[in-house]
């Protein structure tokens, strides 16, 4: 009796199979479903920023063959900066950008101080040294992996008077600068009376003179056409501006071996190419502005600097004075 019943589940079980299979009720799997990682940042949909994400996004599907997939969220679609920040840190998301970054760690911010670097190549050997990469790795103890740091760009001088070389020229002009208090400190100590004015009415404060001028990073000086009611942008590089890129450590740690070192090759890669992008971008916009009789000029920047002591010592009591010592050095500030 026990062998027909043996032969009865050998052949009856394939047929039970197919019945259900073709009654649309079981579907095979797929071998490897493609893990999703979601990355959001506030930049706009058309900038350079989201370029590069995209890019990445791309680079890392090929990379890991399908197994990652990064799904990207720009102009601000999961909340402003410092909301991107906390959603990573909380493992809602993966990834993200910005310059908020007080969730991840406070001390990053000093890469902002006045005339830390010289220009973009002095920001990018510190950012890919030793010391940059020690300094990028702040915010583990708060479930943060930092994967890299793009430029947001040199902060300059610009107002509806004069040149600016050195810093009695800054003395008594009223110039509008976001609420960050490193920049409203810089400009103080400097001579400036720094006026803290809503981005969007910046263009109507200059037309009227409610200000004499703007610390601009100059896409935005072109972009939002300050250049129609301001000719002199005196070249400071008074302030460096960092877009970081940071991802969830569990989400990071969770990753297999492999996937973790395409993804790392892929923000490398990217990294490069976004340095290469920015640096024809704003030789570009320097040849436009000229065009629109925007005068340039420089900046005496060891009389700049030599000014600059007191910021130093303000925020080294914030973030510690041989942290900021250290900094300073590695950065190699003159």
């Amino acid at each position: 009796m026990s062998a027909p019943k043996r032969t009865f589940v050998r052949h009856a079980l394939p047929a039970l199979l197919l019945t259900v299979c073709a009654a649309g009720l079981w579907h095979p799997s797929p071998a490897l479903a493609a893990e999703t990682l979601r990355l959001a940042h506030a930049s706009s949909s058309d900038s350079l920023i989201n370029q590069a994400m995209v890019r990445f996004a791309a680079e890392v599907k090929e990379k890991t063959k399908d197994r990652l997939e990064i799904q990207i969220f720009p102009d601000g679609q999961l909340g402003d900066e410092g909301a991107i920040a906390d959603s990573a840190g909380s493992g809602a998301i993966a990834m993200g950008l910005g310059g908020v970054v007080d969730a991840i760690d406070p001390r990053l911010n000093a890469v902002s101080l006045p005339f830390l670097f010289k220009d973009a190549d002095a920001v990018h050997h510190f950012l890919d040294s030793a010391a940059g990469k020690k300094f990028l790795s702040m915010g583990k103890d708060r479930g943060y992996v930092m994967l890299s740091a793009l430029d947001s760009g040199f902060r300059q001088f610009a107002n509806s008077k004069k040149a600016i070389v050195e810093p009695a020229d800054l003395a008594g002009l009223k110039i509008r600068t976001p609420p960050n208090p490193v920049i409203l400190s810089t400009i103080k100590q400097l001579g400036g009376l720094p006026q803290s004015i809503p981005f969007g009415e910046v263009y109507t404060s200059l037309q009227s003179g409610v200000v004499d001028g703007i610390e601009p990073e100059l896409r935005d000086f072109s972009d939002q056409r300050w250049y129609e009611v301001v000719k002199h942008v005196s070249m400071a590089n008074y302030i460096w501006s960092a877009n970081f890129w940071y991802m969830n450590k569990a989400a990071y740690d969770g990753l297999a071996a492999a996937d973790r070192q395409a993804l790392q090759q892929s923000v490398a890669d990217t990294t490069a190419w976004y340095r290469d992008q920015l640096s024809q971008v704003y030789a570009k916009l320097t040849e436009q502005l000229k065009s629109k009789q925007v005068v340039f000029n420089d900046v005496d920047r060891a009389a700049f600097l030599a000014k600059s002591g007191p910021v130093y010592d303000q925020f080294s009591k914030t973030w510690g004075a041989d942290f900021i010592k250290q900094l300073r050095a590695d950065a190699a500030a003159e």
